[in-house]
């Protein structure tokens, strides 16, 4: 029997310097995030006046999708870092074996290894 092996199907302790970096890349992603949101909020000045509707309706449908990922991302990204102080970062909410640190240098608000992550995607 041939078995495929993936960076998750290693057991990966993380380190404390790996777990600093991790929570770095975090709060930069968290301040990142809470910019975009404020910049998305405001209404640029070029709007407020008369132009085409249809134009002007598209670019605040654009900014209202690009608000509602923004805030998808933060919401994970404070999970992550709740889950960092509790102490409980970087283990599959799902399986509970460790996500390997790979993925989460990619993905730092990971909340499932990427066996589980695949599964979830395909239920959908």
């Amino acid at each position: 029997m041939v078995h495929n092996t993936s960076i998750d199907d290693r057991r990966s302790a993380l380190g404390a310097d790996d777990l600093a970096t991790l929570a770095e890349n975090l709060r930069e992603q968290r301040l990142f995030r809470r910019e975009q949101l404020r910049r998305l909020a405001v209404t640029p000045a070029a709007w407020k006046g008369p132009g085409p509707g249809r134009q002007v309706a598209a670019q605040a449908e654009v900014r209202r999708q690009l608000a509602a990922c923004a805030r998808m991302v933060l919401v994970d990204v404070e999970a992550a870092l709740r889950r960092m102080e509790q102490g409980c970062y970087g283990t599959c909410h799902l399986c509970r074996r460790a996500i390997a640190l790979e993925r989460l240098m990619i993905v730092p608000q990971a909340r499932y290894c990427a066996r589980c992550q695949q599964v979830r995607r395909q239920d959908r």
